[in-house]
C-alpha cells in the first residue's frame, strides 16, 4: 500500500511542477493533487525538495530502463544504439512536451537535480560505449563515438522535428562510426 501511496504523491508532484514549476509548488499543492492531507504526503516524502528529487530520479530510471532494454536487445548494433539514443530524446520530449515548467528536472547544473542528470548521461554514455566496443567503432574511439552521438542527440532536443530526425541522423551518424575502413 505504502509503495502505491508514494507513486501517488509522485504522480501529484508531477501535476504540481507542471502548473506552477518547483519553486511555486507548495506541500499543500502536492496534497491537493493526490486528494490526501499534507500529514500523509510527509508520511511518504521528507520534504518538497524530497519529492522532486524522487520525482526526477523515477523519470531518470525509467528512461534507464528503456535504454538498457534497446542496449540488450536482439538487434543490430545500429538498432540498439538508436534505441539507447531514442530513449534518451523520450525522455526529455516528453517532459518538454508536458510544460515549460518540466525542463527543471532535465538541468544538470539544477541545485535538486543536477547529480541525477548527470549520473543518467553518464550511464547513457557508458551504454552506448559499450555498444560501440561491442560493434568494433573504427572512426573514433567507442567513448568518442558515444560522446558523439548524445551530442546529436541533445543538438535535436529543441527541435520540434526531433523524433522524425532522430532515425535518420542517428542512421548516418553510426553508420559513419561504424564503416570499415
Amino acid at each position: 500500500m505504502s509503495r502505491d501511496r508514494r507513486g501517488e504523491v509522485l504522480d501529484g508532484t508531477y501535476e504540481c511542477l507542471t502548473r506552477y514549476g518547483v519553486r511555486r509548488t507548495t506541500m499543500d499543492d502536492i496534497a491537493s493533487a493526490v486528494g490526501i492531507s499534507r500529514a500523509a504526503v510527509y508520511l511518504q516524502v521528507r520534504n518538497k525538495d524530497d519529492a522532486f528529487r524522487q520525482l526526477a530520479i523515477r523519470l531518470h530510471d525509467d528512461a534507464l530502463q528503456q535504454a538498457r532494454a534497446a542496449a540488450d536487445g536482439d538487434g543490430t548494433p545500429q538498432e540498439r544504439i538508436r534505441g539507447v539514443l531514442s530513449a534518451k530524446l523520450q525522455l526529455v520530449l516528453g517532459l518538454l512536451n508536458d510544460s515549460p515548467h518540466t525542463s527543471e528536472l532535465l538541468d544538470q547544473k539544477a541545485r535538486l537535480f543536477g547529480d541525477i542528470c548527470t549520473q543518467f548521461s553518464a550511464e547513457i554514455a557508458a551504454m552506448l560505449t559499450e555498444l560501440f566496443t561491442e560493434a568494433g567503432v573504427t572512426a573514433a574511439t567507442p567513448s568518442q563515438a558515444a560522446d558523439i552521438c548524445v551530442a546529436l542527440v541533445v543538438g535535436l532536443e529543441g527541435r520540434p522535428d526531433a523524433a522524425e530526425l532522430l532515425q535518420p541522423a542517428a542512421d548516418a551518424l553510426i553508420d559513419g562510426l561504424l564503416r570499415r575502413g
